[in-house]
């Protein structure tokens, strides 16, 4: 009886002394838009370490007073850090803005002029560095079929076919 107590407390712990260095980049085509809508969410005290250790710059991703800044620093990495490529052609992708959800951070980005998608190539190192076990689960979604797959450092590619 005693140890159905201590199994929740044991299982917080292990989580604690363990944690978790994972982002979620969510890649969705808008046939009507003929775009790639993209979504990276991490965690945001992650992202603030990054952010520092890349660029030698301290963030509280939270405060008002540094959105531009954050902003500015924000577009820069996931820039350098996830590159898209859609039926062979490199996408450019334009920064729409971030925002902060308990302790995720949402960035939010655009491909414009991607009429139809069938293949869909990733590269991606979204928080590579901060710890060898990151993992990015990318979801791709076109023509009405949703795909998954996890990236684990150092693997840092793959590629979709609709």
């Amino acid at each position: 009886m005693t140890w159905i107590g201590l199994k929740p407390l044991t299982t917080l712990l292990i989580a604690f002394l363990h944690p978790f260095y994972v982002s979620v980049i969510d890649i969705n085509h808008n046939d009507k838009e003929a775009s790639l809508e993209i979504s990276v969410r991490t965690f945001t005290t992650d992202l603030e370490t990054r952010l520092e250790n890349e660029y030698h710059v301290k963030l509280d991703l939270g405060d008002p007073k540094q959105k531009a800044k954050a902003e500015e620093y924000i577009n820069l990495y996931v820039q350098k850090r996830l590159a898209l490529t859609t039926n062979g052609v490199k996408g450019k992708m334009d920064f729409i803005g971030f925002e902060i959800q308990k302790e995720s951070t949402w960035s939010y980005f655009e491909i414009k002029n991607v009429k139809q998608l069938k293949q869909l190539d990733v590269f991606c190192e979204i928080l590579f560095g901060i710890d060898p076990q990151q993992i990015n689960i990318i979801h791709a979604k076109a023509s009405g079929q949703k795909k998954s797959y996890e990236l684990t450092a150092p693997k840092n590619k793959t590629t979709f076919s609709f």
